[in-house]
């Protein structure tokens, strides 16, 4: 089994950080079900500013918000304002790559989705596996 990027939140922007709650990272369900990540689902968070890495897990706010609330001691990574990129993975066996199809929204200053895309990975004449770059979707 490897471990494979599954979806990704690029350039997201942090809307609060609040320090004195419990943990873990507090996003719009609206956009996680689009992008298909789960409540107490575990990420890893890329902070483009700061360049911190973690780790924690997502909770939902309220619907339509666009929130990006980095909580408990996540919050000390960030800024209000740092834009981040969230990724959820997940455990395949080689053999699946070609399947998955890995989504990836972009966002504009104020958290509206500005594009959306897949990754792929194909199989070339010799079977060896080939990443292809983002394929936009249609919206």
């Amino acid at each position: 089994m490897r471990k494979v990027l599954a979806v990704k939140l690029h350039g997201i922007h942090v809307t609060e950080a609040n320090l004195h709650y419990h943990g873990s990272i507090t996003l719009d369900p609206d956009q996680c079900h689009e992008a298909g990540i789960l409540p107490m689902e575990f990420v890893e968070i890329w902070n483009k500013n700061s360049r911190a890495r973690i780790s924690t897990y997502v909770i939902f706010g309220e619907p339509g918000l666009r929130c990006c609330v980095l909580n408990g001691a996540a919050a000390r990574t960030c800024q209000v304002g740092d834009q981040i990129i969230i990724c959820s993975s997940t455990y395949v066996d080689e053999a699946q790559i070609v399947r998955m199809k890995p989504r990836i929204l972009t966002f504009d200053r104020n958290n509206y989705i500005t594009d959306r895309m897949t990754y792929s990975v194909t199989r070339d004449v010799r079977s060896a596996i080939d990443s292809k770059s983002a394929v936009r979707q249609a919206t």
